[in-house]
C-alpha cells in the first residue's frame, strides 16, 4: 500500500461540479492499493498517516501529528501510485489491486482514520474524474508505502 501524506492549510477533492470532500488544516493523502495488499498494510499506513510528526510545535519544530492538531485528513484514491513506468513511455498499472479489493481498502482506511481519532475525515470518490485542489504547507510531502520499498 502507498500513500502520499501531503501537509496543507487547505485542501478539496471535485468531481464535476460537485465537492466530495474538503477540509482546513491537516493533511491531503493520496491513496494507493497494490496487488497483494491486507489488513495489514493498511494499518501500517493509517497508524503512520495519523501518528507523523510533521506540524510545527511551539518551537517551529516539526513534532505534532495531525491528531495532536486536530487537523483533518481528506483521502483521494489513487491507483496511479503503482504506475511502472520504468520501460518505455506509457505506464503498467499490472502492480495497482483490482478495483473491488482496493475500494475496500480505501473504504476501510475511511473509517480506521475517523476510528484513530482524526476529527474530521473527507473523502474523494473512488475510480471517479476528481478535480483536486489543495494548498501544500511548507511545503512538506511524505512518500509512505507498507512494504518499506522506499
Amino acid at each position: 500500500m502507498r500513500a502520499v501524506v501531503q501537509r496543507v492549510s487547505r485542501a478539496s477533492v471535485t468531481v464535476d461540479t460537485r465537492t466530495t470532500g474538503a477540509i482546513g488544516r491537516g493533511l491531503m493523502v493520496l491513496f494507493g492499493a497494490g496487488a497483494g495488499d491486507t489488513a495489514a498494510d493498511l494499518a501500517y499506513i493509517v497508524d503512520k498517516i495519523v501518528n507523523l510528526r510533521i506540524f510545527p510545535d511551539d518551537a517551529g519544530k516539526m513534532n505534532r501529528s495531525v491528531l495532536d492538531i486536530g487537523g483533518g485528513v481528506l483521502v483521494v484514491s489513487q491507483f496511479t501510485l503503482y504506475g511502472d513506468a520504468r520501460q518505455g513511455r506509457r505506464p503498467a498499472f499490472t502492480g495497482a489491486l483490482e478495483p473491488a479489493a482496493a475500494r475496500a481498502l480505501y473504504e476501510q482506511a475511511l473509517a480506521d482514520l475517523a476510528r484513530a481519532g482524526v476529527p474530521h475525515v473527507a473523502a474523494g470518490e473512488f475510480a471517479a474524474d476528481m478535480a483536486v485542489e489543495l494548498v501544500n504547507d511548507g511545503p512538506v510531502t511524505i512518500l509512505l508505502d507498507s512494504r518499506k520499498l522506499f
